[in-house]
C-alpha cells in the first residue's frame, strides 16, 4: 500500500507540473491567464450571477484569492462586478463577452487536446482512467469535506 500511494504521489506531482504547460502553453497568446482564471470563467460562463464567495466555493479557493482573480479579470474586461440589489453585501459576477469567447475559445482548443491523448492511450488505458479519476477525485473531495 505505501508503495502504491508513493507511486500516486510521483504521478500526480508529475500530472500537477506537466498539466499547466501542456493546457496553458500557447493556448492565449499575447494574453496571461491562470488555470484559475479560467476555470472561474468557465464556472461564470455556466453559472451568471455567482457571489465572489459562491465563486471561492465552486473552485475550492479562499475568498482573498478570488477577490484578487476578479480583480485581475474584471481590469481585463472579461467579467463584470455588479453590487446585488438585494444585499448590498453581495457583488454578483458576470462575464462579459470577451470572457465567454475566451473561455469557449479554451475550451475548443483544449477538447481537441484531450481528444489527442485519449486517443494516444489504449481502450483498456481509457478505461482504467475513466474509472480511477472520478474514484480518486471522490477520495479526495471526502478528505477536503473532513479538514
Amino acid at each position: 500500500m505505501k508503495h502504491d500511494a508513493e507511486h500516486l504521489h510521483h504521478l500526480l506531482m508529475d500530472l500537477g507540473r506537466t498539466a499547466e504547460f501542456a493546457l496553458m502553453d500557447q493556448l492565449f497568446p499575447g494574453r496571461s491567464l491562470s488555470m484559475s482564471q479560467l476555470f472561474a470563467l468557465h464556472e461564470l460562463d455556466h453559472q451568471s450571477g455567482l457571489s465572489q464567495r459562491e465563486l471561492a466555493e465552486n473552485l475550492g479557493l479562499e475568498k482573498s484569492s478570488v477577490s484578487r482573480l476578479v480583480a485581475d479579470l474584471e481590469s481585463d474586461g472579461l467579467l463584470t462586478r455588479e453590487r446585488d440589489p438585494d444585499n448590498r453585501r453581495l457583488y454578483r459576477l458576470e462575464i462579459t463577452e470577451a470572457g465567454r469567447e475566451i473561455h469557449r475559445s479554451a475550451a475548443d482548443v483544449l477538447h481537441g487536446r484531450y481528444e489527442r491523448w485519449a486517443s494516444a492511450m489504449s481502450p483498456k488505458e481509457r478505461e482504467g482512467l475513466a474509472a480511477g479519476l472520478p474514484a480518486l477525485l471522490r477520495a479526495m473531495h471526502a478528505d477536503r469535506a473532513e479538514s
